[in-house]
């Protein structure tokens, strides 16, 4: 399949209240299935409907949530086992689904305790074989202190601080961005929380570059979304929202950062130029990106090379508002994993289908007809989708 152009839409999304206290009250499948609930009754559709699931890793099986939600006919099921990159990489496996007829609903749930269940090891397994690198970070990273994601993605920070003169202040733009954004989503954890440079710069420093409020927020929540083909959604309730390119890819070696011949290749180094040819534009034409923001230099590194700027120029171009609304390119409008909530990357696609539907109130980018959603995972697995603006009703 060489195009998803005019083949697939998302046409239901769904997502839980957030919170960060001891115990949301409900297990993680319990909050996926609110989520997909919400979704189901966005799109006008009936859990029979659904018949591909496509879980997130680790998180779900695809027969359980077939069992729980009583879908009698599941005929396709996938999981993706890129991390944070799953749910976006998961578009396009979805389109190609739909597109093909192996599917006619295809639903991606996701959702954790990430905040109370990491006290009380309700989330994934805390053995070797369960973090980035497994093996490799086992017998080289473990021992040598390096045990947490801040001090992994700091190795990625600091080599480009060093080569290319990026500053702790760019950083701080992003995270700023971040929570200036989530003052205008009620449902934002950091709503009503404003913050400043020096509130930035003043907080602890957890693993040089990273300080605190660089870091994502530990969250519970869920989210969820629905794909199906673009003749299909002409019949749903739900306002339908193109996907008109998508692609993931992986840095190499995957599992160890310090060995690449090029250290600042990621997985959206290559897959990027593929959907952005895939969807028939260029990233000069996207009127907002929704960037999978798990550190605040992540963002920076994302924005490179997807496009948005060259290689070494991003920290530059998320200063003096560029990456806020009204900037050149909006990104994160709900606040992201930094100010929002952490949603293992749904909450992006969430934000991207609200923006393209004219949906996003006070945070709304006016006129916004195509968008970005990336997803990051492990040591750099990456993903990206072009969004449109559907046919409207």
């Amino acid at each position: 399949m060489n195009t998803l152009m005019d083949a697939a839409c998302i046409v239901g999304i769904g997502q839980t209240a957030v919170c960060r206290k001891p115990g949301s009250g409900l297990s993680q499948m319990a909050l996926q299935l609110k989520a997909v609930a919400a979704a189901l009754e966005d799109a006008g559709l009936t859990a029979r409907d659904i018949d591909g699931i496509m879980p997130f890793p680790n998180l779900g099986r695809a027969e359980a949530f077939a069992a729980s939600l009583g879908c009698e006919n599941l005929r396709f099921a996938a999981t993706l086992n890129l991390g944070g990159a799953a749910p976006v990489a998961a578009l396009r496996v979805a389109a190609m689904a739909v597109a093909t007829g192996s599917a006619n609903h295809v639903l991606v749930p996701g959702g954790w305790n990430g905040y109370s269940g990491a006290r009380t090891r309700e989330i994934a397994a805390t053995d070797s074989e369960s973090i980035p690198g497994a093996a490799i970070a086992r017998d080289y990273y473990l021992p040598y202190g390096l045990s947490a994601p801040p001090q992994w993605y700091a190795l990625m920070a600091q080599r480009h601080m060093q080569e290319y003169g990026t500053r702790s202040e760019q950083l701080g733009a992003v995270a700023i961005a971040m929570r200036r954004h989530a003052q205008l989503n009620p449902d934002a954890l950091m709503h009503g929380k404003p913050m400043t440079m020096d509130d930035y710069l003043d907080s602890p420093m957890i693993s040089a570059p990273y300080r605190l409020l660089d870091c994502c927020l530990e969250t519970d929540g869920a989210a969820a979304f629905i794909v199906t083909s673009t003749e299909r959604a002409r019949d749903l309730r739900g306002r339908a929202v193109s996907i008109m390119g998508a692609a993931s890819g992986q840095p190499y070696p995957a599992d160890d950062i310090f060995n690449r011949k090029d250290f600042h290749r990621i997985g959206l180094t290559t897959a990027a130029p593929e959907a952005f040819a895939m969807a028939g534009v260029t990233p000069a034409e996207v009127d907002f990106a929704q960037i999978y923001d798990c550190f605040t230099f992540e963002v920076i590194q994302q924005i490179e090379e997807a496009g948005f700027c060259r290689r070494g120029e991003g920290g530059a171009f998320v200063e003096n508002g560029g990456i806020e609304l009204g900037g050149r390119l909006p990104v994160n409008t709900h606040g992201g994993l930094l100010s929002q909530a952490h949603l293992l990357g749904l909450g992006h696609v969430v934000e991207a289908v609200r923006q393209l539907r004219g949906e996003a109130g006070e945070r709304q980018v006016k006129n916004a007809q195509i968008g970005v959603v990336t997803g990051w995972g492990d040591f750099g697995d990456g993903s990206i989708a072009i969004l449109c603006r559907g046919e409207q009703r």
